[in-house]
């Protein structure tokens, strides 16, 4: 049986074209309050990329978005980075979700807007 302050939860992972996480990370957390958002990076190629076929070994970087949602907004999350990533155009990437078996809750203290 789960801990009673555990809250159900979904992680859901975009891998995305060099640029875009950051931007779909800010609308996470000012549109849906989201805090536990992560951004990492990764080197790779797509099966149907000019750079596959080359043979000498080229990649390009990627960024990986990493998420984690309360179960009862995931599919709604889901589909909304969906959209605002551009994941539905050729090379925009691609997401997937998964079960985490709980989170605790953790809410980031009121602090001033950082510039861009």
């Amino acid at each position: 049986m789960p801990h009673p302050r555990l809250i159900a939860q979904k992680v859901i992972t975009c891998i995305l074209p060099k640029g875009r996480a950051l931007r779909v990370a800010r609308a996470l957390t000012k549109q849906h309050g989201l805090t536990a958002v992560d951004i990492h990076y990764a080197r790779g190629n797509g099966r149907l990329t000019p750079l596959r076929y080359r043979g000498i070994g080229e990649t390009l970087e990627k960024e990986v978005l990493t998420v984690a949602v309360p179960a009862a907004q995931a599919d709604d999350v889901f589909e909304y980075i969906y959209e605002l990533a551009d994941i539905n155009r050729p090379h925009g990437g691609l997401m997937y979700m998964h079960t985490l078996l709980g989170a605790t809750p953790y809410h980031l203290p009121a602090l001033p807007e950082e510039e861009d």
